[in-house]
């Protein structure tokens, strides 16, 4: 009625399931590629001063649709949500911080990708009947919720360009 389980004896199922645990292996830590190089796509340098020119950077935010809530003398932060698929949503955050120079000023710039993915949410209903146990049926549910996927700093030297491009036009 039973049979007994045999060890895997297929060398090709047996590679299968080492590749698939070797998957389980969490990546390698991100700060060993860290280079902390002296060119950095995050800066742009300004002969205006600090307030000055983080004001003209929340008017380029403010000018591609970004919600500017953060706003001081010296930082700006916007935010901007797209919906790529029907399903999934990503919020592009942005972070202007202006420091005084030996020029002038110095922009630093971050930005921030935050990936969303819409997931229902099931519920499920019990009954239990004494002497004959419980049952549990899945109950259809119409709740989404929104659920935080991936966060990840945008690190594209071409972002930045465009971006710190768009200061310089509006009169960095």
């Amino acid at each position: 009625m039973f049979r007994l389980l045999r060890p895997l004896r297929s060398p090709p199922l047996a590679a299968l399931l080492l590749a698939a645990a070797g998957c389980a292996t969490p990546p390698p830590p991100v700060y060993q590629d860290e280079s902390f190089s002296a060119e950095s796509p995050f800066a742009y340098w300004s002969t205006r001063t600090p307030e000055a020119i983080c004001e003209v950077g929340r008017r380029a935010l403010l000018s591609q649709g970004y919600q500017v809530a953060d706003s001081k003398a010296e930082t700006v932060r916007g935010e901007k949500f797209f919906q790529p698929q029907m399903d999934h949503g990503m919020k592009l955050s942005i972070t202007l911080v202006c420091l005084p120079s030996n020029v002038g000023a110095v922009v630093y710039a971050n930005a921030l990708e935050t990936r969303y993915e819409l997931r229902s949410r099931g519920s499920s209903a019990g009954v239990s009947v004494a002497g004959l146990g419980s049952i549990s049926v899945p109950w259809a549910s119409d709740k989404d919720v929104l659920v935080k996927v991936g966060e990840q700093t945008v690190s594209d030297p071409d972002f930045y360009r465009r971006l710190f491009a768009l200061i310089e036009s509006l009169g960095g």
